[in-house]
């Protein structure tokens, strides 16, 4: 069976959606998403999930997997992805994963240690508790991360700690998981750029109004009652809710949500360009989509 696997990955706003579909067209490929926010059900504008007619021209892979109340991390996302990876291979089809959380790509292509993420909400509860209690709780759950770590070292213990509250694991279970050796699937990573921030930055406002425009705030205004910890969280939901509760002012929020879509896009950009394989095309690129076809054609064939 092959083990092929095509990515595209970069910051939000730049294309990698549109590039997917074309891609799948191209090479007979279905998308696999890569994204923490589109595997809630109803959490649709957004998280700029792929159109019904989109999904409607190729077949997608691990989006809505869950209500919006459910807590869901990247230990959920990788057996499932690896399942989603598994079927599309065996069917001869070219898995072509898309989307802007490394963490969830890296999780299921790398080869080395994966530290689960968590809620924020869990620590800060964590940081509440005196430094004898953190540690009791610990030797009780995981009495060998507890004769590993230090009592005295509260950072380390409540990282053990939050990783179990946050994943039903202990710290020792996921070292041993990271330890197992990574299914060997030859991925080409293919990253879109923009060379003028600034392009970027005009790409990530006009996304926001156009969210707004579909009816963003009525998404999360529906939603409200029903966003787990993790989902009130996403970039989008947040601000609105900020705006829903009176804390900020409509325009207020905004504001900053474009902010914080642009600071979130930066932070994507450092992620992927850890990986020195990335294949890197403009997205704003006259001829982008025919190099980046002729550099996956050849992946595909080597």
């Amino acid at each position: 069976m092959s083990k092929k696997v095509i990515a595209v990955v970069g910051p939000t706003a730049s294309g990698k959606t549109a590039l997917s579909l074309r891609l799948a067209e191209e090479v007979g490929g279905e998308i696999l998403s890569c994204d923490s926010m589109q595997v809630y059900r109803g959490m649709d504008i957004g998280t700029a999930k792929p159109t019904a007619e989109e999904q409607a021209l190729v077949p997608h892979h691990l989006i809505d997997l869950v209500p919006p109340d459910r807590p869901f991390s990247c230990a959920d996302y990788k057996p499932l992805a690896e399942a989603a990876l598994a079927d599309v291979l065996s069917r001869g089809r070219v898995p072509i994963f898309c989307g802007g959380t490394g963490l969830y790509l890296d999780a299921v292509l790398t080869v080395g240690s994966f530290s689960p993420s968590v809620p924020p909400e869990i620590r800060k509860e964590l940081l509440s508790s005196s430094p004898e209690a953190l540690w009791e709780e610990l030797s009780l759950v995981d009495p060998e991360s507890a004769a590993a770590i230090h009592k005295n070292n509260v950072k380390r213990v409540i990282r053990a700690l939050e990783i179990y509250r946050g994943t039903g694991k202990t710290k020792t279970e996921w070292d041993r998981l990271s330890r197992r050796p990574s299914p060997a699937y030859d991925a080409l990573c293919i990253g879109l750029f923009f060379s003028d921030r600034d392009a970027l930055y005009r790409r990530i406002e006009a996304r926001v109004d156009e969210m707004l425009a579909q009816g963003l705030v009525e998404e999360v205004r529906a939603l409200r009652s029903s966003l787990s910890p993790t989902a009130s969280q996403a970039i989008g939901y947040k601000e609105i809710l900020l705006f829903l509760d009176g804390v900020l002012s409509y325009d207020e929020a905004v504001e900053l949500l474009k902010k914080n879509t642009r600071h979130y896009a930066k932070r994507q950009l450092t992620w992927f360009r850890r990986d020195p394989d990335t294949v890197w095309f403009p997205a704003d690129g006259r001829d982008s989509f025919k190099d980046i076809v002729t550099v996956v054609k050849k992946h595909l064939t080597d």
